[in-house]
C-alpha cells in the first residue's frame, strides 16, 4: 500500500507536468485543476521525504531546513503572487489572500479538526501539548503581537521582513536545542525509512528535486488559472486565491497530522500543526516583501487597501484566539468547536461590517481568555527561553 501511495501521489503529477513541458495551455479551469493536482502530489511527495530524512540529518539542520519543506508549495505560490505584484500592483491582493487564507485554515480548520476527531475516535475531551511546546506559543505571540503594526502603517515592506524572520530564527534556533526523538514514521514514510541507508538517502533526495521541479512547473500556471477561472466564471478572485490555493498544498499536513491522531498520537498531530503556523505567521509572512522587491518594485513594499488591511487584521485575530487557547497547553473539544464556529461565520457573512465584528469577538474573547490564564504566561516565557521540555 506504501507503493501504491507513491504511484498515485507521482500519478498527480504527471499531467502538470506534461502540460508544462509540451507547452500546452488548457482553458483555465481545466488548467487550475491539472495544476492543483500536481501541487497536491508533489505536497505528499514532499511530506514524505521531509519525514524520512528526519532519520539521517541532525536535529539542528531538521528544524531549519523541514520548517521550509513542510510548507514548500504554499510558499511557492504566495511567492509568485509577490512577485508578480512588483509589475502588476493588483497581485498584491492576491498574495495578501493567499497569506491569510493559510493562516486561518490551518486555526479555523486543522487546529479543531484533531482535536474533535480525538474525541470521536478516543473519546477524550481534550488534546494536551507537551511542555515543550511552549516554544512554539512563545514565538507565535511575539510575531502576533507585532503583526499590529502592519496594519497601523498600511503596507507589508522590508522592515516587517526582518522583524518576522528574527523571530523564525530565534525559534528555530530554539527548536534545535530542544532534546531529539527518533520520528515514528508511518505508510510510504516509513516503507522509504526501512530501506538500507543508501537507498533510504536516495529516495529522499530524489522525492525532494522531483517535488520540487513539480512546485516550480506548477506555481505560476496554477495561481494564474485560479485567477483566470474567477474573471471567466464571474467568481470573486480574492476569494478563490484565498481558499482553494491553499487547501490544495496544505492538505497533504492535515492529512498526516489526522491520521497520527486516528492513532492515538493527537498531539504529535496537533503540534506538527501549530509548529506550521508559527512558520506561516513568521517565515511566509516575512518573505512576501522580499519577493516584491526581487520582482522589482520599489522599497516601500506591499500597500495593503482597505479589504487587505480587513483580512490581515481578521488573521491576527483569530491567531491571538488559537494562542490564547494553547497557553495553558490544553485544547479542549469546545474550544475547537469555537474556532470552528467562529472560522466558519465569515462565508455566509461576507460584508465588512459583520468580518470586523468578527475581529472585535475574536479579540475580546482571547483577552478574556489570557486573562484568566495569565499564570500560564511566565511559565511559557520561562520554559521557552530556557530551552527545557
Amino acid at each position: 500500500m506504501a507503493q501504491l501511495y507513491l504511484f498515485l501521489a507521482a500519478l498527480l503529477t504527471a499531467p502538470g507536468v506534461w502540460v508544462r513541458l509540451t507547452g500546452g495551455h488548457p482553458a483555465p479551469l481545466v488548467s487550475a485543476f491539472i495544476f492543483g493536482m500536481a501541487v497536491l502530489g508533489a505536497a505528499f511527495l514532499l511530506s514524505w521525504a521531509a519525514e524520512v530524512s528526519q532519520k539521517d540529518i541532525s536535529q539542528a539542520l531538521a528544524v531549519a531546513i523541514l520548517a521550509l519543506i513542510a510548507v514548500l508549495p504554499e510558499y511557492a505560490v504566495d511567492m509568485y503572487f509577490a512577485w508578480t505584484a512588483a509589475k502588476h500592483p493588483e497581485y498584491g491582493h492576491y498574495a495578501m489572500a493567499n497569506m491569510t487564507g493559510a493562516n486561518r485554515l490551518l486555526v479555523g480548520i486543522g487546529w479543531p479538526a484533531v482535536v474533535l476527531l480525538y474525541a470521536l475516535y478516543r473519546k477524550r475531551k481534550s488534546v494536551k501539548l507537551e511542555p515543550g511546546h511552549r516554544s512554539e506559543i512563545l514565538f507565535l505571540g511575539l510575531a502576533t503581537l507585532y503583526s499590529v503594526v502592519i496594519p497601523l502603517k498600511g503596507r507589508l515592506d522590508l522592515i516587517d521582513t526582518v522583524v518576522f524572520i528574527s523571530i523564525f530564527v530565534m525559534y528555530a534556533w530554539r527548536a534545535a536545542k530542544a532534546e531529539a526523538h527518533e520520528p515514528e514514521l508511518m505508510g510510504p514514510a516509513k516503507w522509504l525509512g526501512d530501506m538500507p541507508t543508501a537507498r533510504r538517502r536516495a529516495s529522499a533526495i530524489g522525492l525532494f528535486l522531483y517535488s520540487g521541479l513539480v512546485i516550480f512547473l506548477s506555481a505560476e500556471p496554477f495561481a494564474e488559472s485560479l485567477v483566470a477561472v474567477g474573471r471567466e466564471m464571474h467568481i470573486d478572485e480574492f476569494l478563490l486565491v484565498q481558499w482553494l490555493a491553499p487547501m490544495a498544498s496544505e492538505a497533504p499536513e492535515f492529512i498526516i497530522a489526522l491520521l497520527w491522531t486516528m492513532r492515538g498520537d493527537a498531539e504529535a498531530g496537533l503540534a506538527a500543526l501549530v509548529s506550521s503556523k508559527v512558520n506561516q505567521w513568521t517565515l511566509l509572512v516575512g518573505s512576501l516583501p522580499v519577493a516584491y522587491a526581487v520582482g522589482g518594485s520599489a522599497a516601500g513594499g506591499i500597500v495593503l487597501d482597505a479589504r487587505q488591511t480587513e483580512e490581515f487584521i481578521l488573521t491576527a485575530a483569530q491567531t491571538l484566539l488559537g494562542l490564547a487557547v494553547l497557553v495553558d497547553l490544553r485544547f479542549a473539544h469546545w474550544e475547537a468547536i469555537a474556532l470552528f464556529v467562529l472560522f466558519a461565520l465569515q462565508f455566509p457573512f461576507p460584508q465588512p461590517a459583520v468580518r470586523l465584528a468578527l475581529t472585535a469577538g475574536y479579540t475580546a474573547i482571547a483577552l478574556a481568555v489570557l486573562v484568566r490564564r495569565r499564570a500560564e504566561i511566565p511559565k511559557i516565557v520561562r520554559a521557552a527561553l530556557a530551552g527545557r521540555r
